[in-house]
């Protein structure tokens, strides 16, 4: 396994022990895990290729839904406030 491939593995354990972590600490574990997540994303595509990166695009969507839903709404406004 690659090194990349083991750092998105840790990602997720990571991920796993913020989401079983007190509910404070969730929103600023997530910006903390899109902020090492993307580049970690994009060293994986590089090293591995796309297929793999999209697996691990889409694990990491799975784990980070709750703000990908948030982005997604607040896109489909088309405003600055989220839909109601």
């Amino acid at each position: 396994m690659s090194l990349s491939l083991t750092l998105a593995c840790i990602w997720a354990v990571v991920a796993t022990g913020i989401a079983v972590a007190p509910g404070r600490f969730h929103w600023p574990g997530a910006w903390v895990l899109i902020g090492c997540g993307v580049p970690l994303l994009g060293w994986v595509t590089l090293e591995n290729g796309p297929w793999v990166g999209l697996i691990v695009l889409l694990a990491g969507v799975s784990v980070l839904r709750w703000p990908v839903f948030f982005l997604v709404r607040k896109l489909r406004s088309g405003r600055g406030e989220p839909a109601e």
